[in-house]
């Protein structure tokens, strides 16, 4: 239940490159978390980079919300690049997977999946 990709890429240059991609694709970044620098404010040592970009198609989340609400629970939608054993990596807990476990409507079903195969895009110009 997880899409990852690892990058040759710096994670600065896989960071910028994913902002580029999300605009290009529709979406827009809501907020990015530096959880190495969020950690170390707090006293804790994170040896590893980790940036967590929150995304949104504006459309697709509105159309997610009226067909249930409740599911303002799992949006914003999310993709990470972090190093893990020196290697980097790009990845996603896929929409459609997720929301499956949460609803059977076939009006979600379609739109996770194009979000899903959206964030695929993006993921795979960022690495």
């Amino acid at each position: 239940m997880k899409y990852i990709v690892k990058s040759e890429k710096t994670i600065g240059q896989a960071v910028l490159d994913l902002q580029e991609a999300v605009k290009a694709n529709g979406f827009g970044v809501l907020h990015t978390y530096d959880l190495k620098e969020t950690l170390k404010s707090k006293g804790i040592d994170l040896p590893q980079e980790c940036q967590i970009f929150e995304i949104c198609n504006p459309k697709q989340a509105a159309a997610v919300l009226a067909e249930d609400m409740s599911l303002n629970m799992a949006l914003p939608c999310r993709i990470s690049i972090w190093q893990e054993g020196g290697v980097n990596h790009i990845g996603m807990i896929p929409p459609k997977a997720m929301l499956e476990s949460l609803s059977s409507s076939p009006v979600l079903h379609k739109i996770a999946t194009e979000v899903e195969e959206k964030m695929k895009i993006m993921i795979d110009s960022a690495k």
